[in-house]
């Protein structure tokens, strides 16, 4: 058998990509120490809650737009946007566990003393802080949390034990670029409560760090992989995005706002303006994705059929 040593170039091309990499990674943890928040700090959680202050920007609610919606009166309104940014901010948190879970198993054989290594933990950290402000915004918002279907919370436990390298990094790009999009809107929004518009700051500003970190990791994992590999990992990915979103706002945020949850449930399904924002939030998503070489025909179907394409 012939070893054919790797040439002068090649040696070359491999250290400045190791050199790119790090440098990419050290900005990102330069990053973290400088601009992080404590939402136990910045966040009024003492402050008395308006009635009328709305959880989310009307026009992002999933009725927004409907007969049922010019039915509500402004307190239903108020409340039914209050249980929708509950429903976001605990499915957030769902997933956030898990992604956690897939961070520490992906870094579990790496160098201690990369910067990769370390990132991925600061990033750990910095979601349990966030889960944390997501379970005290939902209380305090709406008095309860919301949890995924039954059977989806159950079989999500195999993604944390089998999501590696593209698969992995991709998922979590793709839950925090469509929250990403909703809560810059959300953080500026006139009616929106403070309390909520400090919690997607918080989350904009430091999970900007976090997709910039899963895009480097995905596009480092698509590096020479096998076309097979790439439609599998492409069509794992998918069916994520599509439970996710589609988990995003569940129908017991309808009972709460006094509303038929079947009715409610029908007319948001059929809510093209809610449609809409959805492919908007996705946009820079689905470029990515198709740059990539992660958005094949079959993904795309999935994601078509949760208005993210």
């Amino acid at each position: 058998m012939t070893i054919t040593a790797p040439s002068p170039e090649q040696d070359a091309a491999a250290f400045r990509a190791e050199v790119e990499r790090d440098g990419v990674l050290e900005r990102l943890l330069s990053s973290s120490a400088q601009l992080s928040y404590d939402p136990e700090k910045e966040v009024d959680w003492d402050a008395p809650l308006d009635p009328l202050h709305d959880g989310v920007n009307p026009e992002w609610c999933t009725l927004y737009g409907t007969d049922i919606w010019e039915r509500m009166s402004p307190e239903q309104r108020a409340t039914l946007t209050r249980h929708e940014a509950a429903s976001v901010a605990s499915i957030g948190i769902w997933f956030e566990m898990l992604l956690q879970q897939m961070l520490l198993v992906d870094i579990y054989d790496k160098d201690y003393a990369s910067s990769e290594f370390q990132f991925a933990l600061t990033e750990i950290a910095d979601e349990c802080r966030h889960s944390i402000m997501f379970a005290k915004g939902a209380q305090l918002i709406a008095g309860r949390s919301y949890l995924p279907h039954p059977r989806l919370h159950q079989a999500a436990k195999l993604l944390k034990l089998t999501a590696r390298n593209e698969v992995a990094y991709t998922s979590i790009l793709v839950a925090e670029e469509v929250l990403d999009v909703m809560q810059r809107d959300w953080m500026r929004g006139a009616s929106v409560a403070p309390q909520v518009k400090t919690i997607c700051k918080i989350h904009v500003v430091e999970e900007s760090r976090h997709m910039k970190f899963a895009r480097h990791e995905t596009i480092e994992a698509m590096r020479g992989i096998s076309e097979v590999r790439r439609k599998a990992s492409a069509l794992q990915i998918a069916s994520v995005g599509y439970f996710i979103v589609k988990s995003l706002v569940q129908p017991d945020v309808y009972a709460e706002a006094g509303l038929d949850v079947k009715e409610a449930v029908a007319a948001a399904k059929n809510n093209e303006h809610h449609h809409a924002l959805m492919r908007l939030s996705c946009v820079h998503l689905m470029d990515f994705l198709s740059e990539a070489g992660l958005l094949t025909p079959a993904a795309k179907r999935l994601y078509r059929r949760v208005h993210m394409l």
